[in-house]
């Protein structure tokens, strides 16, 4: 299973999502790729997404049974502990919702 959650992405990119995965809510998408089309429609997000920011999570065969990718300004950074992927919250400076730091790409590369 694989579930993506966007935040302040532009239409067209909330479009192509829903030709491959099931629109559950506004900005979650969820379906059952393979990791060949998971991967494709990662490609789209980042090339899509302009200045908002998106998680993609899946199933997988790691400790904590899924794995994540995140792209674009965020405030909860993925970090890999012990072979198993946390999320850091990180605090702004400013009070606001966001950090200035835009956190890309991480993956887990650890399995059982």
């Amino acid at each position: 299973m694989t579930v993506i959650v966007t935040e302040n992405a532009p239409a067209a990119l909330r479009g192509r999502l829903s030709v491959w995965l099931v629109e559950a809510r506004a900005g979650v998408y969820v379906g059952k790729v393979s990791a060949k089309i998971r991967m494709m429609i990662w490609e789209n997000i980042v090339s899509g997404l302009m200045g908002g920011n998106a998680v993609m999570i899946w199933t997988t065969n790691t400790e904590s049974g899924f794995n994540f990718l995140t792209k674009g300004k965020n405030r909860r950074m993925p970090v890999s502990m012990d072979g198993i992927l946390l999320v850091a919250f990180h605090p702004s400076e400013s009070g606001g919702s966001g950090s200035d730091m835009d956190y890309q790409t991480i993956v887990c590369q650890n399995s059982k």
